[in-house]
């Protein structure tokens, strides 16, 4: 079957793409208010976009009012985030993380999720993250009629858990256990294939 997209709702249109391009890996965005509140928020709309320079793009939706997610608005005002990748240990972390607050409810606290201060400039990440990126906003797309806004990241730092480095030289990293997105559900990876 060949869906036509100009005839499906956008409910539809969302169904169908995080169904089939799969797995997604997940953005857990840590952000700070002007206020310094801690925001923290998982986005499955995220990949690399390219490494020269490193960039990230994810896309941040709006809230139900209409205005913009916490973690874009966050963006906007003081630039700076931390993207962690949620390992299988922290799904349900990552999960409550998710949930919808008050611009001025963190996360953080409201879930009792402990922090990981990496780089003093950067927002903290979850404790017990073994991978994150640290940069900040660098720029917009503009997309006629959407409701998402795709947010172009630029990343200044990598964090690596030492358990993941086989060879620091070489840069040889051990598998990672990050959590992916397929439709509504979350998995983690399968088998390894490998070839000679």
């Amino acid at each position: 079957m060949v869906y036509n997209l100009e005839n499906l709702e956008a409910i539809n249109i969302y169904k169908l793409m995080s169904n089939l391009v799969v797995p997604r890996p997940i953005a857990w965005i840590s952000t700070k208010s002007k206020d310094n509140i801690l925001n923290l928020a998982p986005f499955s709309y995220f990949t690399p976009l390219s490494s020269n320079p490193p960039t990230f793009i994810v896309s941040i939706g709006h809230k139900a009012n209409g205005n913009p997610k916490d973690t874009l608005k966050n963006l906007r005002e003081t630039k700076l985030c931390s993207i962690s990748i949620a390992n299988i240990d922290l799904t349900q972390q990552m999960h409550n993380s998710a949930q919808p607050l008050e611009y001025e409810n963190s996360e953080f606290e409201t879930f009792n999720i402990q922090t990981n201060q990496l780089d003093n400039t950067y927002p903290p990440i979850p404790k017990d993250v073994k991978v994150a990126f640290l940069g900040y906003y660098y720029k917009e797309v503009d997309l006629d009629d959407s409701k998402t806004i795709p947010v172009i990241v630029k990343i200044d730092k990598v964090y690596v858990d030492d358990s993941l480095i086989n060879d620091k030289e070489k840069l040889r990293l051990n598998k990672t256990d990050p959590i992916a997105r397929v439709g509504a559900s979350y998995y983690e990876l399968g088998k390894e294939i490998k070839f000679d």
